[in-house]
């Protein structure tokens, strides 16, 4: 297959290299974006006001792939407000926080915590409600205050939010951008490569920890004064214990449902929106009576303005990348004639130089990891997928596990385990420097990167 790069190509690939420029700078790239696709348009179109709508045919096409996973965070967020306000989060963690003995455990325990309470309720949510009943028991179990937090990020920002089996929000975006119709394939593939991830960082991190408390055994005996005493105290009835008993219940068996049933994609994102939405409806009216009839509509709009709050930015990051794509193309530019500008150039780039997987993997690792320092762990999705699509019709490779690569990179930069600006949420909570914890962090992370890169190549 023979492709002719257009002027409207190359306009394209500077607008992606500005991006990716913009974005290792650590600032956000929607104007590049919107330029992009403001001239990528007009000249594709021979015509001003055709570049213009583009603009706003993309951010539609992009709002229709995303809005379903919008929603379903939306509504998990505002479950997890409820539990919170009724107690029924305490109850649910106050078990594992009870089998935290000794500090090793306790790095276990509050990392795998994390790790549930991301998939079920977003790793931002979990932080709180972890940092909040787990984070004081820990410190008295004997784990440093940097442990604790390591656990929390790399199980919580790493683990959960790159691999997101429950939710399905970041396979979601990927596997658009890469052109598959569901996020199954690229959960699939993500398996294997975020096991490896998984138990890299975190047995590195571990050890680091360990070595830390024998250098110093006495050092976190201030820490655990200061804490002494701050244990989260809540209101508990029953309808505390009702919620604590029936949330947990009821999506694990969404996950057998989705399991028998074979749901994927849209009807598994359906399940659990409407799972979160009937127990937050029913658990309002328990808690407050008829004032529940006003309560919950805090509830969903607090959950439904951070879920827009972490979404605006990449429906136009997303729109901007979804031009890379054929049949999305054709439909941002309005025209059957449109072909996916990515994909051509990975086509070109094919029957030019002798592409391998060593090279395809790198280029993934790499793009995951430079687009991911703006952040924000979502950003680089669009683009990671894109690239997968890229090189997937060029050569001969399982595109889903490129694709998976390129995600697990992109969040475990960007979702806030390396670079100090993506972590702020865990360091406030535990009272460490985020700057301190993204060194602490690097290590095992590097080593993680380098571990399934390996193990991409292989399965490729």
């Amino acid at each position: 297959m023979t492709v002719t790069l257009t002027t409207a190509h190359w306009l394209f690939l500077f607008w992606v290299g500005v991006v990716i420029v913009v974005m290792g700078l650590r600032k956000d790239p929607l104007i590049p974006c919107i330029l992009g696709l403001l001239t990528v348009g007009w000249l594709f179109k021979q015509s001003f006001v055709g570049g213009i709508t583009s603009i706003f045919n993309a951010l539609i096409v992009a709002g229709n792939e995303f809005w379903g996973i919008i929603v379903v965070i939306s509504l998990i967020v505002s479950l997890s407000k409820l539990l919170s306000e009724t107690g029924a989060d305490y109850l649910v963690m106050s078990p594992a926080a009870r089998l935290m003995v000794n500090p090793d455990i306790a790095f276990w325990v509050i990392g795998i915590a994390m790790l549930l309470a991301s998939w079920f309720f977003w790793p931002s949510p979990a932080t709180a409600l972890v940092g909040a009943i787990m984070f004081p028991v820990a410190i008295r179990a004997g784990l440093p205050a940097m442990g604790a937090a390591m656990a929390m990020n790399l199980f919580g920002h790493g683990i959960g939010l790159s691999t997101d089996y429950v939710i399905q929000g970041a396979p979601t975006i990927t596997a658009k951008a890469a052109g598959f119709t569901n996020p199954s394939p690229v959960i699939a593939a993500s398996i294997p490569l975020a096991l490896t991830m998984g138990l890299v960082t975190t047995i590195a991190a571990y050890i680091i920890i360990k070595k830390d408390m024998a250098a110093n055994p006495q050092a976190h005996t201030a820490e655990k004064e200061a804490i002494l005493g701050k244990e989260v105290t809540r209101e508990i009835n029953w309808v505390s214990y009702f919620l604590a008993v029936l949330t947990p219940l009821a999506f694990a068996l969404n996950v057998v449902a989705m399991w028998v049933l074979k749901l994927r994609g849209g009807d598994a994102t359906a399940l659990l929106g409407a799972t979160a939405v009937l127990i937050l409806a029913l658990g309002s009216m328990l808690k407050y009576g008829w004032e529940g009839l006003e309560k919950i509509t805090g509830f969903v709009r607090d959950g439904f303005m951070f879920g827009i709050k972490i979404f605006a930015p990449v429906i136009i990051i997303g729109g901007f990348f979804f031009l890379g794509k054929g049949e999305l193309a054709q439909t941002i530019l309005d025209s059957k004639a449109a072909t996916g500008f990515l994909e051509d150039f990975g086509i070109a780039l094919s029957q030019a130089v002798p592409l391998n997987k060593v090279f395809v993997a790198l280029v993934s690792l790499a793009t995951g990891i430079v687009v991911g320092l703006d952040g924000s762990g979502f950003s680089p999705l669009p683009l990671v997928g894109s690239v997968a699509a890229t090189f997937g019709k060029a050569i001969e490779i399982d595109k889903a596990t490129l694709a998976a690569l390129g995600q697990i990179a992109g969040v475990w930069t960007g979702g806030g385990t390396i670079i100090p600006w993506g972590l702020i949420p865990v360091a406030a909570i535990t009272g460490v420097n985020p700057i301190d914890l993204a060194r602490k962090n690097f290590i095992p992370v590097v080593l993680g990167f380098i571990a399934t890169t390996i193990v991409a190549i292989i399965l490729m």
